[in-house]
């Protein structure tokens, strides 16, 4: 009796229970990036000196500079982290996608 089920076993296991299981890790990879970039630290700490420099005449120039480097880092790792949900967007609908894409070419073609 089970053997008549199966087909529908793997339907809900493919379109069901594998993409949570897929968002469940891009969830997690994004909480690994967003750690390993440090964008929590880097954005609270965006408007303090470069080393804590406090030096009279220094403030304003390491502020500034901290800044500039802040900022240059914030972009790449947001760029980065686009670049990685971009191929995890292509991957998750490739894999959706791949059961009708091999009855296409089994049978129709």
């Amino acid at each position: 009796m089970t053997a008549f089920l199966y087909p529908l076993l793997v339907v809900h296991f493919w379109y069901v229970e594998a993409p949570f299981g897929i968002l469940k890790f891009y969830r997690s990879l994004y909480f690994y990036l967003l750690n390993m970039f440090s964008l929590k630290l880097l954005v609270l700490t965006f408007f303090r000196p470069v080393k804590n420099e406090y030096r009279e005449g220094l403030i304003g120039f390491s502020i500034a500079f901290g800044m500039i480097v802040k900022s240059f880092l914030i972009l790449i790792s947001l760029f980065i982290i686009l670049l990685v949900s971009f191929f995890e967007i292509i991957f998750l609908f490739g894999f959706l996608a791949s059961p009708a894409i091999l009855v296409y070419y089994l049978f129709l073609v």
